[in-house]
């Protein structure tokens, strides 16, 4: 192990030390698996090639729907000016005028909630693209990899969303950056017994496939990967660790507010007897069978539907109590195991430095929500939610991994700022992904909302600079990182506090 961390500081001193000399054009044509993909200039920072819509998979559609992926492997020309469709999602909430005024939201919050709740997507099942920022006619010759993992629930979410574009990442800290789609809620994670399980990861799995023979088209140094998320973008990312624990590509992993480790809420597993109930379930309602069918007329007659019809009827099972929501990562024990806590303690994951943390409130964001609901819960509940949800499982998997002498760096996120709160009452705080526009970026802007402090926009630069200073180097970047962050010891002063007191820089306690 100690080997494998020396050949990972070893290539990405080695790689520091490469400049580019390219004539490289913003935009250019770029030969790829997929064809030849013609990109543009970023909307912001000019410099920037953008490349959107990249079709990875064959389009899951018709007989192909609730099937493992299949690579793309295309020669012809591909226009990668606009982001692919989303893959169907589950339905939203939409709460009417009062709701929102109840709720005291935010002109940024209704912002925030619009884009989370994918108001204005357009959704296909022909939606297995990703996206590529890069900037190689400066900096390194071959650059770190950020692959970023959406968040939502496993039933929601979007490469398309504004807070995740990767242009001012790859501008500011000389890396490339890419997202990609991957099937969510029933398309994704189906429950079936009869077909392949965990889709979603398969998904996303190919995608990473992609990125390794791909990125050095792009400027990107294929030795140098690193997969981060959020919420259920993090577990995923966790989910990878263990699914792929001798080859994950991969070469390091930030998980942010998720793991395998959590409870459901937490974005862990669900169990194959649970998620076979939501599946016929949903079948009943579509009139396709029960668990007493045949199983391959059943499964034929949910594959003639129409995605809205199947989104519909897990809808309308839920209001009878019937289905959850939760369609998600499910046991298989191929991709999603039942034994987490065996497993780590075996060390029978991914032994490759760790970037994890959580936010402070994580409450804030579904507190919103629950209102919408008209659901009213105490401050005791918020607190447990946050605690037992993200703040335990991430403290877990952090021992975990320095139980196995894995590089592994530990933050807990306190940024609130006035562009960034989802409600005034009660103080929405540093709630479930408001890390995210500050990392990226990306901050709300628009009629009643807030510009950038500057302590934000100092707070967001540390933020990159330390994600992708890990990117470039894994297993001891960090350490030398403005003032150093220090490898996470439990009980002692090693969790680095992120925005806290609206101060930048470690802070750590």
């Amino acid at each position: 192990r100690f080997s494998n961390f020396v050949s990972l500081a070893l290539s990405a001193a080695a790689t520091a030390t490469a400049q580019v000399e390219s004539n490289w054009t913003v935009g250019q044509v770029v030969d790829t698996s997929s064809g030849s993909v013609t990109g543009h200039a970023a909307s912001i920072n000019t410099e920037v090639s953008e490349y959107l819509g990249i079709p990875f998979a064959i389009p899951p559609v018709g007989d192909l729907r609730w099937t493992a992926p299949q690579a793309y492997n295309g020669t012809g020309a591909i226009n990668g000016t606009d982001f692919g469709f989303s893959c169907p999602a589950g339905s939203q909430v939409s709460p009417d005028f009062a709701a929102i005024q109840a709720a005291n939201v935010t002109s940024a919050g209704l912002q925030i909630l619009a884009s989370l709740g994918q108001i204005g997507d357009k959704f296909s099942e022909d939606c297995l693209t990703l996206n590529v920022w890069t900037k190689p006619q400066t900096g390194e010759s071959k650059k770190a990899v950020l692959v970023w993992i959406y968040g939502g629930g496993f039933t929601t979410g979007n490469s398309n969303n504004v807070a995740y574009n990767g242009q001012y990442i790859a501008q500011d800290e000389d890396v490339v950056l890419v997202s990609f789609n991957y099937r969510l809620n029933v398309f994704g994670f189906p429950g079936t017994p009869n077909t392949t399980q965990n889709l979603g990861l398969l998904d996303q799995r190919l995608a990473i496939e992609w990125v390794r023979d791909n990125i050095e088209k792009f400027g990107g140094d294929a030795e140098r990967i690193t997969i981060f998320g959020q919420s259920a973008g993090s577990a995923s990312v966790d989910y990878h660790t263990f699914a792929w624990a001798d080859n994950p590509i991969a070469h390091s992993f930030i998980e942010q507010s998720g793991s395998a480790l959590g409870p459901r809420g937490g974005l862990g597993g669900i169990t194959a007897d649970t998620a076979a109930g939501y599946w016929y379930a949903a079948a009943k309602v579509l009139d396709c069978g029960d668990k007493s069918s045949d199983q391959d007329e059943l499964l034929a007659c949910m594959k003639s539907k129409s995605y809205q019809d199947v989104i519909k009827a897990i809808a309308e099972g839920a209001s009878g109590g019937a289905i959850s929501s939760s369609f998600g990562p499910t046991v298989d024990d191929k991709i999603v195991f039942s034994n987490y806590t065996q497993l780590s303690l075996d060390g029978k994951f991914s032994k490759l430095p760790l970037l994890l943390g959580s936010a402070d409130y994580e409450a804030g964001l579904f507190r919103v929500l629950d209102s919408f609901r008209n659901q009213t819960n105490s401050d005791e509940y918020y607190k447990a939610f946050n605690d037992l949800g993200f703040t335990c499982p991430g403290a877990q998997r952090a021992a975990f991994s320095i139980a196995q002498g894995v590089p592994t760096w530990r933050y807990r996120w306190f940024g609130a700022f006035p562009n960034t709160q989802l409600t005034t009452v009660p103080y929405s705080g540093a709630w479930h992904a408001s890390e995210l526009p500050v990392l990226f970026n990306n901050t709300p802007t628009g009629i009643d909302i807030p510009n950038n402090t500057e302590v934000e926009i100092t707070i967001g630069k540390y933020m990159r600079g330390a994600w992708a200073t890990f990117a470039k180097n894994p297993v001891d970047g960090l350490s030398s990182y403005e003032e150093g962050w220090p490898q996470y010891v439990p009980d002692e002063e090693t969790l680095v506090r992120l925005g806290y007191q609206n101060m930048t820089g470690a802070n750590l306690a």
